[in-house]
């Protein structure tokens, strides 16, 4: 199988702006990785940076980012922010299964469950090579994905949601969810009616599990350092919302 095309899967990210607003209030992993960096000053990088929603209040602390999306449309918004906020990132458009970056690092990061993104097992290699050819030797890289609870996923999830766009106005949405056991990819379905008008967005999302995310790891030559369950360290189980997975380059 070949690596999936991202940008055939990337309507969700259309609208930068209602994006950022409905993550504005999410912290649980920027927290973690402040926690994790300390006093360090030495450049990062962040993948499928989106808005940059992490990267700027990191670079604010001194710290060099580098901020890595395929998406043009997300990075012009971060870039937009960036520089209304007074502050210097490296925002880049790469697709992150090819970076071709001018810098390697000591610590690489990838959050919001980009992990997903990465629909086949050639796609999810050509990442971790991508990124073990970026790091300098031992360097670590923090990632998160969702975890397959397969209760939740054995039915399909019909639900509607009510949101408040960027402008302020209201959105309602009806989200259908099919995960297919065999490829291991949930279908997101929607459509959004907002003052009279009607629009759709789908997309595809890969999960992995447990064991099978370990062998990935071992073969693409990185060690576990962590497996935690939330972003505030619970210990991972069968139940647990997310994978967070910290891992070191050998």
């Amino acid at each position: 199988m070949k690596p999936h095309n991202f940008e055939n899967n990337l309507q969700t990210y259309n609208n930068p702006s209602d994006y950022d607003a409905l993550y504005a209030n999410y912290q649980d992993d920027h927290h973690y990785i402040q926690r994790y960096l300390g006093t360090k000053k030495d450049p990062i990088i962040e993948l499928a940076c989106g808005t940059g929603r992490i990267a700027i209040p990191l670079a604010t602390h001194g710290i060099p980012v580098f901020g890595i999306d395929l998406h043009e449309g997300m990075i012009q918004h971060a870039i937009e922010k960036a520089q209304k906020q007074n502050v210097e990132v490296q925002f880049i458009v790469q697709d992150c299964t090819q970076l071709q970056l001018p810098i390697t690092t000591k610590f690489m990061y990838m959050t919001g469950n980009s992990f997903q993104h990465f629909l086949t097992n050639d796609s999810q290699n050509a990442l971790l090579q991508s990124v073990k050819k970026h790091l300098q030797p031992g360097g670590e890289f923090l990632f998160d994905t969702r975890n397959a609870i397969l209760n939740e996923l054995s039915v399909i999830d019909e639900y509607e949601e009510q949101t408040v766009t960027s402008n302020g106005k209201q959105r309602i949405t009806f989200h259908r969810e099919e995960y297919n056991p065999v490829t291991q990819i949930l279908t997101c379905h929607a459509v959004h009616q907002q003052g009279g008008k009607t629009y759709e967005d789908s997309i595809l999302l890969r999960y992995t599990y447990p064991l099978e995310m370990m062998r990935l790891l071992q073969q693409n030559g990185f060690e576990l350092i962590h497996l935690y369950g939330t972003w505030q360290k619970h210990e991972y189980h069968a139940q647990s919302p997310s994978m967070i997975i910290h891992v070191r380059s050998l």
